[in-house]
C-alpha cells in the first residue's frame, strides 16, 4: 500500500465519525502510537501496550504514516496494526530509507551507489499479564519482529551476513497516577534480542558479530492532560559491522491525541553516526488513525 493510499484511508476514517464512533472501550491514549517498526509504543521503542482502543472481546486497528528527516537521510514508514481482544497485536510496516544518492566507499576502494533501501517488518505482540493502569507491576508483553530487506546489495557489500532477521523483545509498561506535579507518568522498559544493523536497514549480523545480543530500551512520558504527552526515549544498538560504528538512538517527543481516532507525534531525534556519516539529527512526525 502506498503512502498516498494509506493517507486517504486515515482521512476517510477521520471524516466518518458515525462509522468509527465505537472504536473500543479502553481509556483515552492507552494504545500508544505507532513505532517506526509498526508495533504500538513510542516512535523508537515498543511498549507493552497494544495498539488501538480494543479491550476484552473487542477488535481494533491502526493505520500510520511516519517520516524522519535527519541531516543526510530520510526515513518514511507506512504501517498497520490489528488488535484482538487486547491480547494479540499483529502489525506490518514498510520502511524506505532515502540515501540522497550517497556513495558507500568500501574497504577495497571502489564505490557503491544506491538511492534508497527498503525493508518490510512483520510483527506480533502478546499481552502476557497485567494492566498498565491498575496492576501494581504494570502490563507485560512479549513481541517478535521479522524483518526482511528488499535489496541486499549495499548491506552485503559493507559486510552484513543476512538480508533478513528476527528481533524478540519483552516490554513492561506502567502508568503512575499523579506522580509528577499531579500529572500521570508513563514508564516503559524493553529488552530486545537482536542482530539488526541500523534496525535492519543495513542487514543483519556482520564481521564484528553475528549473534543476537541483548539491548535495552526505555521510554518515559508525562501526560500534561489527556490530550498531550511529552517525553523521551532511548534505544541501545548493537555494533556488528567493522565498516562503521553504530550509535544508540534517542528522541524527545510530543504526542497530541485530539480525538480517540487520531494521534499526532512530533520528535527531535538523534541517531548518532549512521554508515560513516556523523551526528545524524533531525525531526520526526507521525500520524496515526485508530478504528
Amino acid at each position: 500500500m502506498t503512502a498516498r493510499r494509506l493517507m486517504a484511508l486515515i482521512l476517510a476514517f477521520l471524516a466518518a465519525p458515525t462509522a468509527t464512533a465505537d472504536i473500543g472501550s479502553r481509556i483515552w491514549a492507552t494504545g500508544g502510537v505507532t513505532t517506526i517498526e509498526g508495533s504500538a509504543g513510542g516512535g523508537l521503542v515498543p511498549w507493552a501496550l497494544l495498539g488501538s482502543y480494543a479491550s476484552d472481546e473487542e477488535w481494533g486497528g491502526t493505520l500510520a504514516l511516519s517520516r524522519a528527516e535527519v541531516d543526510d537521510y530520510t526515513l518514511a514508514v507506512t504501517g498497520a496494526g490489528l488488535n484482538w481482544n487486547n491480547r494479540l497485536e499483529l502489525t506490518v510496516a514498510r520502511q524506505t530509507l532515502d540515501l540522497d544518492s550517497l556513495v558507500f566507499t568500501l574497504k577495497d576502494g571502489f564505490g557503491l551507489e544506491q538511492d534508497e533501501l527498503n525493508q518490510d517488518i512483520f510483527g506480533a505482540k502478546i499481552r502476557l499479564v497485567g494492566d498498565v493502569l491498575y496492576s501494581p507491576s504494570g502490563q507485560w508483553s512479549a513481541g517478535v519482529q521479522y524483518k526482511r530487506q528488499r535489496d541486499f546489495t549495499v548491506s552485503s557489500a559493507i559486510g552484513a551476513r543476512d538480508d533478513s532477521g528476527t528481533d524478540v523483545y519483552v516490554s513492561g509498561s506502567k502508568l503512575f497516577f499523579a506522580a509528577v506535579m499531579e500529572r500521570n507518568l508513563l514508564v516503559n522498559l524493553t529488552a530486545r534480542a537482536t542482530r539488526a544493523n541500523q534496525g535492519g536497514l543495513l542487514g543483519f549480523g556482520g564481521d564484528q558479530n553475528n549473534s543476537h545480543e541483548l539491548m535495552m530500551e526505555g521510554s518515559v512520558g508525562l501526560f500534561l492532560n489527556r490530550q498531550w504527552l511529552v517525553g523521551a526515549e532511548y534505544r541501545q544498538k548493537p555494533d556488528n559491522l567493522g565498516f562503521a560504528t553504530e550509535d544508540d538512538w534517542w528522541d524527545l517527543f510530543v504526542a497530541w491525541v485530539p480525538d480517540r481516532r487520531l494521534a499526532v507525534t512530533g520528535a527531535l531525534v538523534n541517531l548518532g553516526d549512521v554508515a560513516t556519516l556523523e551526528d545524524q539529527q533531525g525531526l520526526y512526525l507521525s500520524l496515526q488513525g485508530s478504528f
